[in-house]
Order: structure tokens, then sequence, then C-alpha cells
């Protein structure tokens, strides 16, 4: 299973983050880019999960960030997109402490254990990204 992470990590359409606490390099989760679509969209989905006994240190908030960093300012991306069970409520809070903004409900979206899944879609986009970055240094010039 790993093998297979590593080698869709290697390509193009794809990004692959291991997160982890700097303290003692322990794996806190993984952050993916999936279905990078250049072109006209430069976009692509978030996929990612923390590992519970990390869970509630803000490791996966400061991971994300770095990560639409990267994603905005490196890879030249517009726009990523997370769609989340409504019922994972660990998951909403992640994105929208993130500042991304929830742009509705599709029914059925993904197959999960053998249902299909309603999702909520959240996103943002390089234009929210860098008003909240904006946003967030004025507040911290003013400390």
């Amino acid at each position: 299973m790993f093998d297979a992470y590593l080698k869709r990590s290697r390509r193009d359409d794809h990004a692959c983050f291991l997160i982890r606490r700097t303290d003692d390099d322990a794996i806190a989760g993984v952050i993916n880019i999936n279905q990078i679509i250049r072109g006209f969209f430069h976009s692509g989905y978030l996929g990612y999960y923390g590992f519970r006994p990390l869970d509630g240190q803000g490791l996966m908030t400061d991971a994300m960030e770095l990560v639409l960093r990267h994603a905005f300012t490196k890879m030249k991306l517009h726009r990523l997109e997370a769609n989340i069970q409504p019922a994972n409520s660990a998951s909403i809070a992640l994105v929208q402490r993130c500042g991304f903004r929830m742009e509705g409900r599709s029914p059925r979206y993904l197959k999960i254990a053998g249902r299909w899944r309603d999702h909520e879609r959240w996103a943002i986009t390089i234009e929210d990204w860098r008003g909240r970055s904006a946003s967030r240094k004025t507040k911290r010039s003013k400390v």
C-alpha cells in the first residue's frame, strides 16, 4: 500500500506531503493534492488525514497552511477543493480555520465503504488565500 502511495506521489497530477511533528519527527498525517489540472483550471482536490494520537495539537492546521502556501506560490495553482462528508466535523473545522468557504453540497458524491455518500464542497482560491494572508499580517503587526 505504501509503495503505491509513493508511486502516485511522483506523478505530475499529484502532490503528497507527509506531516510530522518537528520535535520528535512523529508522523502526524498526510495532505495530498490530487487530480491537479493545469490549462484553464490550475486546480486540484485535497485529501488529508491526521493520526489520532497527535490530534488536537494544531499540527494539521499548521501543515495545511504550509501546503496552501506551497500550492499557491510554488505550484502556481489557482484553486483547491476539499470534499467532506457533512458529519466529519474535525475536517470541516480544519478547512474553516484555513479560510476555505463552503460552496455547496453534492448528494451521493463519492462511494465509500460500498455506499454513496453526500459531501460538502469547500474551496479556497489564491485570491482568498492572499486576502487572508494579508489580513493576518495586519493583525500581527498591531500586536
